[in-house]
């Protein structure tokens, strides 16, 4: 499988990379045994400073090809490496430049050692990441943290051990040892590094690490003889120390073209699916090198024989180091207590949704229960509700019957037709049953709401309006899911209402355009937080009276029908809610004028 940004064809990639190392290497071998061989700048010296520029070029090449993936852990490790040889390559530019363009012997101390030196920090940042492993990702600052700690540390590393001997108390010969033992350590760190992936590592990746340890073992070897050579006056550009120096890079770039054809995945399976935690090596190399500073200055102190000047650029070096690092350990510290509070206030969170999502489950099963109660009940309702409407259809249909007693029979008949009403709603409402769009008119479903609602408002000074348009177009949807939708809204409208004493909730319809429109406005006391209302489990109303979850569910029920739904804060106080939903071609007649359900209706 490919990703992002490949080739068709990694092969051919794979095989012009490796004609252009061969030959690179081929011609370093011919050039030695063709040219003539001397400590003097000539031919020799030019083709092997050229080549030495050209082999972290082509190394880059083929470590770049996997740095256009998805996840920016593999990208960074591929970049890391890169820029590792990219600094190697800035060095070698300051190398050609005494050798071919002023025509000299490089100078000894060099100054562009550091360069060098420095070029290994960024592979073992990379070595860090650990790219094929599952770790949770961090912020990217952490990162940047991280690698200008270990930065830091190296530099400083450099300048306690190596610069002394070139600037303070210059000694060839102390540089030049200080400088080989450092930086052999440092390679023999990125060189450990790779091992232990490669050790750890599975599939793909094994193959990969062993590259690259490979690669860091061989550069290690080269760069130590050539270091060497240099001390000893035997290093001349073009030597056969340099071949092992251009193989590693070819093979850094082998290595990359390797991970690029055989796409390894970015992280290895783990057991049941679980992640793992945070990669912790950042930040203990981070700690380490905080912890190290006094160290090396109380060594300086007491056990140095180095001389007096030696001594106190140390100990003045090293305070003066400790500053960035531990303004860098503090604000790393800082962002992982902000992250800590995130995550403390996220799991309360949780927490609390677990809660309310509890009582969801004790409440969803006491309406089950009541459901089953209002079933029987309805049953039983609806027998002496069918006798009622018989016997008044009967005394209406008596001719011989006076007008006050066929008025009260006509009234019986009404009311006995809508507590029939009210019991087919209220079963509607708690049925559960899959979702069954039909050609509809929302009038009905709209009054079947109100009246659902309006049973217990007997005893509040709470009124629900209603101004619904005469001749309203047909809408395609569920009528049980509608009905839910405009009774939770009414609902909490109703609850908002309450808790300021009374209120009046307006409901229309209206033709805006292709939908029709369905506003529901009240003047309580407004949502405290308007673009929040419709996530799950977002509430304001006490643990026990509600869960979050009956406005998210409305959201989910009208996007389902193409429809929308959204709310806000009235100028002049109170809420609104605005849902639309397409219509069809299809007008409905209303059967009765507006409805003015209040309170006080009996």
């Amino acid at each position: 499988m490919q990703e992002l940004g490949r080739p068709v064809n990694p092969t051919s990639t794979n095989r012009v990379m490796m004609a252009a190392w061969t030959l690179l290497l081929g011609g370093s071998v011919l050039a030695w045994a063709v040219l003539p061989h001397s400590s003097a700048l000539g031919p020799l010296t030019t083709y092997s400073d050229l080549s030495q520029c050209l082999a972290p070029l082509l190394a880059n090449a083929g470590l770049l090809l996997n740095a256009s993936s998805p996840h920016w852990r593999k990208n960074t490790f591929w970049m890391l490496l890169a820029l590792g040889c990219t600094m190697w390559m800035f060095g070698q530019f300051w190398w050609v430049y005494f050798e071919l363009v002023k025509q000299v012997a490089v100078p000894n101390p060099f100054a562009g050692d550091v360069i060098y030196f420095l070029h290994v920090v960024p592979m073992i940042a990379a070595v860090t990441l650990q790219p094929d492993r599952r770790f949770e990702d961090r912020n990217l600052r952490y990162g940047l943290i991280d690698f200008s700690l270990l930065l830091l540390w190296w530099m400083y590393l450099y300048l306690f051990v190596v610069i002394p001997w070139q600037y303070v108390a210059p000694d060839e010969m102390i540089y030049g040892n200080s400088f080989n033992h450092l930086y052999l350590f440092e390679s023999l760190v990125l060189t450990l590094g790779f091992g232990v992936l490669w050790w750890r590592a599975k599939g793909t990746w094994r193959v990969v690490y062993a590259h690259l340890f490979g690669a860091a073992l061989t550069y290690t070897t080269g760069s130590f003889l050539i270091n060497k050579a240099i001390d000893n006056h035997h290093y001349y550009s073009g030597s056969l120390y340099d071949l092992p120096l251009i193989a590693s890079f070819a093979w850094y770039g082998t290595a990359g073209v390797i991970a690029f054809q055989r796409v390894p995945e970015r992280e290895e399976p783990v057991q049941g699916g679980e992640r793992r935690e945070e990669n912790p090596w950042p930040a203990r190399l981070a700690m380490g090198a905080v912890v190290s500073l006094p160290l090396f200055a109380i060594w300086s102190l007491l056990w140095s024989d180095a001389p007096e000047a030696v001594r106190t650029f140390r100990e003045e070096m090293t305070l003066g180091a400790m500053v960035p690092l531990n303004i860098l350990i503090f604000w790393r510290q800082h962002l992982v207590n902000r992250e800590r509070m995130r995550l403390f206030r996220a799991s309360q969170e949780s927490v609390e949704n677990l809660k309310r999502l509890q009582t969801h489950f004790v409440q969803a099963e006491k309406l089950s229960s009541l459901g089953q109660l209002a079933a029987g009940a309805a049953h039983e309702i609806n027998n002496p509700l069918t006798a009622i409407l018989g016997y008044s259809d009967l005394l209406l249909g008596d001719a011989a019957l006076a007008a006050r007693p066929r008025s009260l029979a006509d009234k019986i008949r009404a009311q006995a037709l809508r507590t029939k009403s009210l019991v087919n709603s209220l079963l509607s409402f708690a049925r559960q049953v899959p979702a069954e769009k039909i050609l509809l008119d929302l009038n009905p479903i709209l009054q079947s709401a109100v009246q659902l609602r309006s049973l217990d408002l007997r005893d509040k000074n709470v009124k629900i309006e209603m101004d619904v348009e005469s001749v309203l177009p047909g809408v395609r949807g569920d009528p049980n899911q509608l009905l839910q939708v405009f009774f939770n809204i009414i609902s909490n409208s109703v609850d908002a209402m309450e808790e300021i004493g009374g209120g009046v909730l307006t409901v229309r319809t209206a033709r805006v355009g292709g939908n029709a429109l369905i506003e529901f406005s009240d003047n309580g006391p407004g949502i405290r937080e308007p673009g929040r209302v419709f996530d799950p489990f977002y509430t304001t109303k006490p643990v026990g009276k509600g869960i979050g979850l009956g406005l998210s569910i409305c959201y989910g029920i009208v996007q389902e029908h193409g429809g929308q739904i959204n709310c806000y804060n009235r100028a002049e106080g109170g809420a609104t809610f605005r849902v639309e939903l397409p219509t069809l071609p299809v007008n409905f007649p209303q059967q009765s004028g507006n409805l003015l359900l209040t309170s006080k209706v009996s």
